[in-house]
């Protein structure tokens, strides 16, 4: 299973002003558990702007954008010096990741984070995510980590995205003013009922960007993405552990769609198909087997794409058999048509995977 865990600043701090060590290390302890059963695990971690306030020893500094980038730019350094720290107490590597929304927007950056995320699970080693705090503006932010971590999960094709937060989960109201709040287990209609988007409320504790509301917001994207979610308490023991395993803990929104048809339907109503590669009838019948489409398939490569662009797959007769998202430029593709996958190196000098096409990538028609 690949999972996707969100930690809050009111986790990571205990409700306190400082970073937690105890909360950390028993994160590490069950994500290195979790990894040494074969999941898959990543974190999007807040954080580094409370990390630099206290580096810095709580400075009051004024609400703009250029401080908190400040902040943010002191804080990452100790809270990856501290992850790296405490993760290498249970033999686990760590690996920083820094993104905006502009690098989810953007095809390509899309596809070049996605392949980075996915190299370094298959190495074992934990990515840890946040925001490009300290280079993005308004325009490119995401703005919080809950939405973030719900891209992310779509990104990498998550089984499952865990909120962890400082509630039990997601209340009919505010269960801090209201004594009769009920925990919801479980949101499974096509649309979240408005009652509960009104009970959401806002962040309380003043410490991190998000609120309830913006969970609300990221368990929906993430579960239209085709990764069910989970918003749970950070402080529930073995919490990690225990809803990987199936448990139902906190508030729970099976996913609406798989994470493939949601690419699928990503591919079938792209804006523009600007390139076509035609391919022989050994390609044809493999793809129809289910197969990727390799290089020394392809017959002919025509328009001018880039890597991450859909293309149309034309069979020896010139009829559109597939659409999918090309892992390689057309200029590229030109020189490495009809030649076998472990030559693509020699011939262009860099590698983006065996693949002209992944059959996750493909749709067929007809």
């Amino acid at each position: 299973m690949r999972i996707v865990v969100k930690l809050g600043t009111s986790s990571l701090t205990n409700g306190t002003n400082h970073i937690a060590p105890p909360f950390l290390i028993e994160l590490a302890r069950q994500t290195a558990q979790l990894q040494a059963s074969g999941h898959q695990v990543v974190l999007v971690s807040s954080g580094a702007i409370a990390a630099g306030r206290e580096k810095l020893n709580f400075p009051q500094l004024p609400k703009n954008i250029p401080a908190k980038q400040m902040l943010a730019a002191v804080g990452q350094l100790s809270l990856m010096a501290l992850y790296e720290q405490i993760f290498g107490l249970y033999g686990m590597l760590v690996g920083q990741v820094l993104l905006t929304r502009a690098d989810l927007s953007d095809r390509r950056r899309y596809l070049n984070a996605r392949n980075t995320l996915v190299a370094l699970l298959m190495q074992n080693i934990l990515p840890i995510i946040n925001e490009n705090d300290t280079v993005a503006t308004e325009e490119i932010r995401v703005g919080d980590n809950d939405n973030l971590s719900a891209l992310v999960a779509n990104l990498i094709d998550a089984d499952l995205l865990i909120l962890l937060t400082d509630q039990a989960g997601l209340f009919t109201a505010d269960p801090r003013s209201n004594p009769q709040a009920e925990l919801v287990t479980i949101v499974s209609a096509e649309e979240i009922p408005a009652e509960l988007w009104q009970a959401a409320g806002g962040s309380k504790t003043g410490l991190g960007t998000g609120g309830m509301t913006t969970k609300l917001q990221a368990a929906d994207l993430a579960r239209r993405s085709g990764s069910a979610c989970v918003i749970a308490s950070g402080k529930e023991p073995d919490v990690l552990i225990r809803l990987a395993g199936g448990e139902k803990i906190g508030t729970y929104f099976p996913a609406l769609t798989s994470a493939i048809e949601s690419r699928k339907r990503y591919i079938m109503t792209a804006r523009r198909a600007p390139g076509q590669l035609s391919v022989d009838a050994g390609a044809v019948q493999a793809l129809r087997r289910g197969s990727s489409l390799l290089p020394i398939g392809l017959s002919a490569v025509s328009g001018k794409f880039e890597r991450g662009d859909t293309v149309r797959i034309l069979d020896e007769n010139g009829r559109e058999i597939a659409r999918g998202i090309a892992n390689y430029a057309s200029r590229d593709l030109q020189q490495i048509t009809r030649r076998r996958s472990d030559e693509i190196e020699g011939i262009l000098g860099f590698h983006y995977g065996d693949e002209v096409i992944h059959r996750n990538d493909l749709v067929m028609l007809g």
